[in-house]
């Protein structure tokens, strides 16, 4: 797995995009006292089930590799020269 140049970053606009993405689709209405991990699996998961990515294999999934897919899938939708990017 090849890390990201600013994946912390990209992390924590992917998830706030991901979440944006479940609230707005009727999906899900998360708590102010929901952690950031369960948000990044129900995310995920929503990611997989509306096809968006590709899942990873179960038994290489964990928080490390869902940040990662999640941060990824939320690069791909940013313009090259985004600061993020670079």
């Amino acid at each position: 797995m090849k890390k990201l140049k600013h994946e912390a970053e990209l992390f924590k606009a992917a998830l706030l995009a991901g979440v944006k993405y479940a609230e707005g689709r009727g999906a899900v209405e998360f708590e102010p006292t929901d952690s950031a991990s369960q948000k990044l699996l129900y995310v995920y998961r929503l990611l997989i089930h509306d096809r968006v990515i590709q899942p990873l294999p179960e038994d290489q999934v964990s928080e490390l590799t869902m940040r990662h897919k999640i941060a990824i899938w939320y690069s791909k939708q940013l313009p090259e020269d985004h600061p993020l990017l670079r």
